[in-house]
């Protein structure tokens, strides 16, 4: 690793692939039938608080909890407390903390010395005035100075606000109306993304309820690591009210789920140039995680527009933004009475003065304390060990990261692709095999519960963030959980349809 970046190398995409076609081809691998018993037992005994809690919460919030990520088979978690590695529960159970918030806190979770300075501007100013507050241009200076690329910058209030924006102001500086995504990625929840969520050729048969669907009249989808199909998209729009943008996720689809070559964002970006559009990248979960320089950096690509979220305002609410090149971004102005016609954007706790200078806080640290480099060493620890058990056990489990951002695929719920560009051929296959993606998602939650009850929290049993917080200590005892686990594994007999 070199230049403060997380990542010491970067995988072959298609030999991941293959590895995960292969895993979605064997019979499905979960914990035993004694060891899921014991399992939901250590729930029912041990987090009963957690239990009551999030059981009432189901009368007065839909679901019971209020952001995704907290849900978990066999009920939520209610947590207490964070610090560096861990999590406690309200019932005080000890967990080691590989969801890390989803990404944002790769100093590890309630980092005392940024914790210390939001106090201090709390105390001070508060958290939110409605006018202008020096942090704002301190973090506009401090990602500027990490990202020269991204000349300025609009904070918003989320990732998906911010995708929303970049989107608009790439119809307003090319006057073309299609948005091109790569299927199975994650841009925010916004109308006319929710579009070819985590399946490829999903279109709009999975996750569009309540959605018209001429909201997705202008939103086409390409195979992720394709640059042919990419390029037969963008020649079709060109005789269907032109291409606005690309955007992309750097390390792939859902954060790398879905990897991609090396040289692959380097040819989106020639394609973008040679088809007028601009280029989008998604740095919600890769921006100051793979490197200071965000993913942008590490692969030396530069972007028109960048979105951001997570980690940019230091494990704070209120973390979104647009950056980039100044002739694009200077579109979302505030104000009134200028000339050229500007994107729409707003916030009323946007760059709010605690999100703002916490963000500020927070990339000085990770620079000052080079958490990146060293929570992709954690990954590549944890990686290693982790493969290790698989041959231990010989799992057919597959096992990667990208620096910091560790995939444990046990069972390829994620892995399927019905890319093409004709929508009948996308939607039939992936409906008949509907019942099938089920069962492995029953099975990605039973694992991921049987991390739980060792004391691991993950996001949905199948991707991990390690963080500065993870020394080697951590992480083996981590392995030892993990191993726990593993060593109860077999082929499932259940009816996981049921």
């Amino acid at each position: 690793m070199a230049n403060g970046y997380g990542i010491s190398n970067w995988q072959d995409a298609k030999t991941i692939y293959a590895k995960l076609h292969k895993l979605t081809s064997m019979p499905i691998y979960s914990i035993s039938d004694d060891e899921l018993d014991r399992v939901l037992k250590h729930f029912d005994e041990n987090c009963k608080q957690s239990k009551e809690i999030t059981t009432e919460a189901k009368q007065y919030i839909p679901g019971g909890v209020q952001h995704n990520l907290a849900f978990n088979y066999p009920f939520p978690i209610c947590i207490t407390k964070a610090e560096g590695a861990y999590l406690w529960d309200k019932d005080g159970n000890k967990y080691t903390d590989f969801l890390q918030a989803g990404g944002p806190t790769i100093l590890g979770s309630n980092y005392e010395p940024v914790r210390k300075k939001a106090i201090e501007l709390i105390e001070t100013c508060g958290p939110v005035t409605g006018l202008f507050h020096e942090a704002e241009l301190l973090l506009a200076k401090e990602i500027n100075k990490n990202m020269p690329n991204v000349e300025m910058f609009r904070m918003l209030g989320s990732g998906t606000e911010s995708v929303m924006a970049a989107i608009r102001v790439a119809r307003n500086a090319t006057k073309a109306k299609r948005v091109i995504k790569v299927g199975g990625a994650y841009h925010g929840w916004s109308d006319q993304m929710v579009y070819g969520l985590k399946i490829p050729g999903s279109r709009f048969f999975l996750e569009s309820h309540g959605i018209p669907r001429s909201c997705y009249g202008t939103t086409d989808e390409v195979r992720p690591n394709d640059l042919n199909m990419l390029e037969s998209m963008l020649k079709i729009n060109k005789f269907r009210g032109g291409t606005a943008c690309v955007i992309v996720e750097p390390v792939g689809p859902e954060s790398g789920t879905r990897p991609v070559d090396f040289d692959y964002n380097a040819g989106v970006r020639k394609l973008c140039d040679k088809y007028g559009c601009l280029f989008i990248m998604d740095e919600v979960v890769t921006g100051f995680r793979v490197g200071p320089g965000g993913a942008q950096g590490y692969f030396n690509v530069v972007p028109d527009l960048t979105i951001f979220g997570k980690i940019v305002a230091g494990g704070y609410p209120s973390a979104g933004g647009v950056g980039g090149k100044k002739e694009f971004v200077s579109g979302m102005a505030a104000g009134v009475g200028t000339m050229m016609k500007r994107a729409y954007v707003g916030g009323t706790l946007a760059a709010n003065p605690l999100s703002a200078y916490a963000g500020y806080c927070a990339i000085q640290e990770i620079v000052k304390t080079n958490a990146c480099e060293k929570a992709g060493l954690a990954g590549d620890r944890l990686v290693a060990g982790l493969q290790g058990l698989v041959d231990k056990y010989a799992l057919p489990f597959v096992v990667y990261n990208q620096g910091s951002i560790v995939h444990l695929e046990c069972s390829g719920a994620m892995s399927y692709d019905f890319s093409s560009l004709n929508i009948a051929k996308s939607a039939i296959p992936m409906l008949k095999t509907k019942p099938e993606m089920l069962r492995r998602k029953v099975a990605m939650e039973e694992m991921g519960a049987a991390y739980m009850a060792h004391g691991i929290v993950t996001l949905a049993g199948s991707r991990l963030y390690t963080s500065l917080a993870d020394t080697d200590e951590v992480i083996d005892e981590a392995l030892n959980k993990f191993d726990d686990v593993f060593k109860t594994v077999t082929v499932c007999k259940r009816n996981l349809d049921k």
